[in-house]
């Protein structure tokens, strides 16, 4: 099953940057295909991208609102919201754990052998904290004299535009490098710390700063496709515990916010049918089976 997960995520990496023909455009697409929602962490920016990012879009929406309602248009961007939402309700962080490339980015580099160290569990909360402020607040409340403000996750913080949109985009047009400043070099910065922070530890970026699994988290206990615990088969052996890449007890929180649903405490640990998929309440995989008594803890 890890086989195939990896496939399906190298899958949907190529499907949303499926536009080859930067190297002679040295542009990005600008292409119909950009008004289709990207599940997971894409940089619209990307010279390959032929989807738009949720977050950035999001950002782009709330930082025009005081614009708008000064200039007597009233737009509200409900498409952004309601893609979001769908995404969110039907299937909430399996989108991380399938189809996000950063998140892919960032398992293969904790394939690099190394010492590992946890990340506290402290720190989840702070991607709740990127979300309220940089993804929302900031872009509504500090505006330019034109009632406009700025997608401040996007522009300050976010390693994935980095690496998908800042590096390409200096590469392909040279003439960019007359315009570095400090905030270049801030946001490679952040991305070397992630890369580095990613070969030491599982997803860090994920689990404490992104905006986007903080959003999607808030579903996981409501959403259409999500993992089903069968107490009555649990022998709380742990076996699950020691192989989430998100540190969760899952027999102990199996609607966590972290879970992005990579199916390995049920493929890889669990030996005793304790853990299924669900569609709307219905079975798809891993269906429970009782527990004989010679198997009770």
């Amino acid at each position: 099953m890890e086989t195939i997960r990896k496939l399906v995520q190298v899958f949907w990496t190529f499907l949303v940057n499926g536009f080859w023909g930067f190297p002679v455009t040295h542009n990005i697409y600008q292409g119909p295909l950009k008004v289709i929602c990207s599940p997971g962490l894409n940089c619209y920016s990307c010279p390959a991208a032929t989807t738009y990012c949720p977050l950035g879009s999001l950002q782009q929406l709330l930082l025009g609102i005081r614009f708008s309602l000064e200039t007597g248009s009233y737009y509200v961007g409900t498409f952004v919201v309601g893609a979001m939402g769908v995404l969110g309700a039907t299937v909430g962080r399996f989108v991380c754990g399938w189809a996000c490339p950063f998140g892919l980015f960032q398992e293969l580099l904790h394939k690099i052998p190394s010492k590992k160290y946890k990340i506290p569990h402290v720190l989840n909360w702070f991607k709740y904290g990127f979300f309220a402020l940089f993804v929302v607040i900031f872009p509504l409340v500090m505006v330019d004299e034109f009632g406009l403000g700025a997608p401040w996750f996007c522009k300050y913080v976010c390693p994935a535009g980095t690496l998908e949109a800042g590096i390409p985009m200096i590469l392909l047009q040279p003439e960019l490098k007359t315009t570095i400043g400090w905030l270049y070099w801030n946001k490679i910065s952040i991305l070397v710390l992630f890369t580095v922070w990613s070969v030491l530890a599982s997803r860090p970026f994920c689990r404490t700063t992104c905006p986007l699994g903080a959003f999607y988290g808030i579903f996981n206990r409501y959403r259409l496709v999500k993992l089903k615990l069968h107490e009555e088969n649990c022998t709380q052996c742990g076996a699950c515990h020691h192989v989430c890449p998100m540190d969760i007890n899952f027999n102990e929180t199996p609607d966590s916010t972290e879970c992005i649903s990579c199916l390995k405490c049920m493929t890889q640990a669990c030996t005793y049918g304790a853990i299924s998929v669900e569609v709307a309440g219905l079975p798809l995989a891993g269906r429970a089976r009782p527990r004989k008594v010679s198997e009770a803890p």
